[in-house]
């Protein structure tokens, strides 16, 4: 008899330590499946809490906590929201808002208590990286003097830069609200394209031509042995705001009327009033830009559209003395 019970209190002993483990286990995953959050919790009296939590609603946390939200109070997120990325609960008096709404108001600006409540939202700050590629230029090479076999052609292909630039970037409510560049580093130099061009030299025509044919070309030879042919990079502009930044008021920097089919902006090394010869059509020096300079030159026309569907091109100019 003695043996027998001795043998029932061994496997109710078992028992229990079999019901203890599975009861450690089940807490242990518990503990791994529920994450566990640091949120911080500011009163209506500016009295901060930081606490520790496994619930993801507001309501819950403040109630976990001990916290009564009172009538003349308002909770941010609102009680029924999951709490934000922030993991903060900021708890405001409503009467003190009214008054600052009420003061904005008087001053004539145009405010709702939803944009103020706004201004409480906590601000974050993140420091980001990011890869940004650097343009090549494109840069000609006039052999118009070299041999007449010479043809227009790519010496070598552009390829854009790599640099990295670090911003400082603020954000509110999960909003990019400022964005301030700290520094940048070139990790690659970008590779510049040439091209060789070659461009066409105005001669005489043929003996069989007329007289008035030789008179006109007697004509042009004497222009342009007193004038200089050269390449250079002709984009286009317009007098809006886009191409002028918006200060634009139809006169050009030497005080004309920007025209189409006359105008040009050019480097400062060419003087107002300068013809050029660009596709076979006579242009006078007008207008300056800052971006003009070098090799440049930009044709006035006369709507955007024109400037983009011109686009950049690369053409022999000449400059009559």
């Amino acid at each position: 008899m003695k043996k027998k019970n001795k043998k029932t209190f061994s496997a109710i002993k078992v028992i229990c330590v079999c019901l203890i483990l599975i009861l450690i286990s089940g807490v242990g995953v518990m503990a791994v499946t529920t994450q566990i959050e640091n949120v911080t919790i500011k009163l209506s009296n500016g009295y901060e809490m930081k606490v520790l939590t496994t619930k993801t609603k507001v309501s819950e946390i403040l109630k976990e906590n001990n916290i009564i939200v009172e009538e003349n109070e308002r909770v941010i997120p609102d009680l029924e929201e999951e709490i934000t990325p922030t993991k903060k609960i900021t708890i405001t008096d409503k009467s003190k808002q009214e008054v600052e709404v009420a003061k904005i108001s008087e001053s004539g600006i145009e405010v709702t208590l939803d944009s103020l409540l706004k201004a409480y939202d906590t601000i974050t700050e993140k420091i980001e990286i990011v890869e940004e590629s650097i343009p090549y230029e494109t840069v000609t090479k006039d052999v118009s003097s070299g041999a007449s076999s010479t043809k227009n052609k790519v010496v070598q292909q552009g390829e854009d830069g790599i640099k990295q630039v670090t911003y400082k970037i603020k954000y509110q409510n999960e909003v990019e609200i400022e964005k301030t560049k700290i520094s940048e580093v070139v990790t690659k130099e970008p590779v510049e394209k040439i091209v060789q061009v070659q461009s066409n030299v105005i001669t005489s025509r043929a003996s069989t031509t007329s007289r008035t044919e030789a008179s006109s070309n007697s004509s042009e030879n004497i222009n342009n042995s007193s004038s200089t042919v050269k390449i250079y990079k002709v984009t286009a502009y317009c007098s809006c705001a886009k191409c002028c930044g918006g200060h634009s008021n139809g006169y050009t920097a030497s005080g004309t009327r920007a025209t189409a089919g006359r105008t040009v902006a050019a480097p400062s090394s060419f003087a107002f009033g300068t013809k050029l010869v660009i596709n076979g059509k006579e242009y006078v020096v007008e207008d300056r830009g800052g971006a003009i300079n070098g090799n440049r030159i930009d044709m006035y026309v006369s709507s955007h559209a024109q400037a983009l569907a011109w686009g950049v091109k690369y053409l022999p100019v000449q400059v009559k003395k």
